[in-house]
């Protein structure tokens, strides 16, 4: 080593040639230098040692200098409104930024969720923050939820559960993503660590198995990989017998209302006070308290309020404060070896305190809520909003729970532009003809229902009761009202627009489930009195409520299914029983001795393959008339998947008549309505001498009601009783295809296909 830099300095330092009076003196310099080198090198440790320990200082005085500077966590002036003096003067810090803003998600079937999620967005807008509404079905979890762990941002999903408990199609991904993300060892329990959000999620408490499930799941599938739930998980509930506040609309006030409050909290960091006295110290905030408190009811005793409380702390304290109180409690738990055995014992004794405390207050709030069942007041069925909803769709409602709308074959005949199916079939005048309903609700949702589920939906009545003279009344007089507006339209016959003012049959079919209707029989023989013959129509969920039935004109059932699971794809019943109850009302219609009628709706991939069921099931319920309708597009729904494809034409609908009818010995097609895409099937008892006896003979009908009446009941009707001669017009294979020839089809005119604009 030495040698090397002798040699360095040699070159360094070389004379140049030519100059030797400097040879002296370079020499010299050369001794020098070499002497100087030799000296660092024997003292290099020194030199190292020197060099480390000032780079050692220098760290140290910058992580110090670091950590001064740092606020600390439990200090009293939040980051966001700390100030401090600069030259003289009071100066505020830059501030640190708690909540960049909010996301909202929503995964809709019906459109609820997403109205929902926009009246949130403009809420959270008012208070200054940006806001981002998406939905999720254009939402790709797998490349970016991850994202929102560290963008400050609240996540807050609003999704509603659909058929079975399953999420609807739009967060189907979504959802499934997530649930194999917590059961996937890649991702890790901490995956979402650092994500803060909050659910509301919207169901409907009739279907007991499956109310707000996806919002739990979701709820659950969040909290399992580690994200924050800022607030107790939101439930919004459409049926508003069992709704908190009364509706589905008001339950999301109520839990926007919250959320907006907890959302201020955390643009200032504040943190929930803890009172000491709840588990490991997890509580909830002094406003969060005020604000639960607040919407409980006034009357309910202090115990029981606060058992509810404690539930509340238990199973829905945040997960933020989980993480958090659990260590530190935990971390500071250190027991003694030898005091192990009397900590069990204390906590086995407290274990069973607190279960017999809770037990005795179980029982009383088990009593208190009995007889607060016994004093309440039944809720209306027609909330606020639906009221809006049925309004805009030209219903005019009557009372609580009643309907009725003008038909749109009411409205043809007025112009002379042909009747309905029942006025081919049946002979009924159908500008004379009112379509109402005693009951909105329904214990059904079918995939066709041309209603897109505006009503609400129920297995029993639970709703305020208005009596039946009132509902025939008014339900008269808006009829009436809806027949004068069309006094002096182009078209309208004047015979027959006095006529319509007249009712003379009732189609009880308008929506819902009309047997649900405490007082239908009433309601019935109202009709009856003045003289307007009834058409009742049920979905064959409630066998008892038919055996109960007064006579009525035709009673008919919709039989959507020939089986069991086709049944229940298409009407999607509320009941678990529904395949029994089913079957059971057939069969109590076969007791029925007026003129009964299976109604088929023809739903193409769905329900045409079940001939032989359909046959099966005939031989049930032996009803008079065999309706066969293909299934009327009613336009997109947000509830319904059916398209036009699902819509069978008419000589499929043909040719499945035919097919169902050679399978069938006692009965035989009978008449046609082409434009309505209909087809009879009678019994052969109304075919006498070779002629078909399907019209009724509505005077006679009345005058035998009559006499049931004044015989009480004892002097049976049959429906051969008041059968009339079918018009040739209306038979199957006449050149008319069904149609009036009093009247004039009128054609519409082929609209420019805009689908592709």
């Amino acid at each position: 080593m030495r040698e090397l830099v002798s040699l360095v300095l040699l070159c360094f330092c070389r004379p140049v040639c030519g100059d030797e009076r400097s040879d002296v003196h370079i020499f010299d310099t050369w001794n020098s230098l070499q002497n100087y080198a030799l000296s660092l090198w024997h003292l290099r440790h020194y030199v190292y040692s020197t060099i480390v320990v000032a780079i050692g200082v220098w760290v140290a005085v910058e992580f110090l200098s670091k950590n001064h500077n740092k606020p600390k966590e439990d200090s009293i002036v939040p980051k966001v409104a700390k100030e401090v003096i600069q030259n003289g003067h009071l100066a505020q810090e830059e501030k640190e930024v708690q909540v960049a803003g909010v996301k909202i998600f929503f995964g809709s079937q019906t459109g609820t969720a997403e109205r929902f999620a926009t009246i949130l967005a403009d809420a959270v807008q008012k208070h200054g923050l940006p806001v981002e509404v998406v939905d999720l079905k254009e939402y790709d979890p797998d490349e970016n939820l991850v994202d929102e762990v560290d963008s400050k941002t609240i996540c807050v999903f609003m999704v509603s559960t659909y058929t079975d408990g399953q999420p609807n199609k739009s967060a189907a991904w979504f959802c499934k993503w997530l649930e194999d993300a917590t059961h996937d060892f890649r991702y890790g329990k901490t995956y979402l660590k650092g994500l803060r959000y909050a659910v509301f999620g919207l169901g409907n408490s009739v279907y007991v198995n499956h109310y707000n499930t996806v919002g739990k799941n979701i709820d659950m599938w969040l909290w399992m990989l580690s994200a924050s739930r800022i607030m107790t998980r939101g439930e919004g509930d459409c049926n508003v017998v069992k709704s908190k506040h009364g509706s589905i609309e008001a339950d999301f006030s109520e839990w926007q209302t919250t959320f907006l409050s907890r959302l201020q909290a955390l643009c200032k960091e504040e943190k929930n006070e803890c009172s000491g006295n709840c588990k490991k110290g997890k509580c909830k905030s002094k406003a969060e308290k005020h604000n639960e408190e607040s919407s409980q009811n006034e009357e309910m005793p202090e115990e029981i309020k606060d058992y509810s409380s404690e539930e509340e702390e238990l199973f829905e304290t945040t997960s933020e404060e989980e993480s958090g109180a659990e260590d530190e409690n935990e971390a500071a738990s250190v027991i003694d070896l030898e005091d192990l055995g009397n900590v069990m014992n204390n906590m086995k004794q407290a274990k069973e305190e607190r279960a017999a405390a809770k037990k005795a207050v179980r029982r009383k709030a088990s009593k208190y809520a009995i007889g607060k069942k016994e004093i309440a007041e039944p809720r209306e069925m027609i909330t606020p909003a639906l009221r809006n909803a049925l309004t805009k769709q030209g219903y005019r409602l009557i009372g609580s729970h009643s309907g009725v709308k003008l038909c749109r074959w009411t409205k043809s005949m007025l112009r002379g532009r042909g009747g309905c199916y029942k006025h081919t079939f049946y002979g009924i005048e159908s500008h004379r003809c009112m379509e109402t309903t005693p009951s909105l609700a329904c214990a059904n949702k079918c995939v066709f229902c041309w209603r897109h589920h505006t009503n609400p939906v129920g297995t029993e009545w639970r709703w305020k009761m208005d009596e039946a003279d009132t509902i025939l009344k008014e339900a008269i007089e808006n009829h009436q009202n809806l027949i004068k507006q069309f006094k002096g339209v182009p078209g309208v016959q004047a015979e027959r627009f006095e006529e319509g003012m007249m009712v003379k049959h009732c189609a009880l079919s308008l929506v819902g489930e009309p047997i649900m209707y405490p007082k239908i029989n009433q309601l019935v023989k109202l009709l009856h009195h003045k003289k307007i013959s009834t058409f009742l129509v049920t979905n064959a969920q409630f066998p008892e409520e038919i055996r109960k039935l007064g006579p009525v004109t035709q009673l008919y059932v919709s039989v959507d299914a020939s089986t069991k699971d086709s049944l229940k794809k298409i009407d999607r019943p509320l009941f678990k029983d529904f395949w029994p109850r089913f079957l059971e009302s057939l069969k109590a219609l076969a007791d029925k001795k007026q003129r009964t009628v299976y109604r088929l709706t023809l739903v193409k991939a769905w329900n045409v393959d079940e001939l032989r069921s359909y046959a099966d099931l005939i031989e049930i319920g032996k009803p008079d008339f065999i309706e066969v309708k293909g299934v009327t597009y009613c336009g997109e729904s947000s509830a319904s998947n059916l398209t036009m494809a699902n819509v069978p034409w008419h000589e499929e609908v043909v040719y499945f008549v035919q097919q169902l009818a050679d399978l069938l010995t006692d009965y035989e097609i009978a008449c046609e309505h082409e434009h309505s895409n209909c087809i009879l099937i009678a019994h052969k008892k109304f075919k006498v001498n070779g002629e078909w006896w399907t019209w009724i003979d509505y005077d006679h009908f009345q005058d035998l009601i009559k006499d049931y009446e004044e015989n009480n009941g004892t002097k049976i009707i049959s429906a051969e009783d008041y059968m009339a001669k079918t018009p040739t017009w209306a038979l199957f294979g006449a050149k008319q295809r069904g149609f009036d020839p009093v009247d004039t089809r009128f054609l519409r005119k082929k609209k420019k296909d805009i689908s592709g604009c």
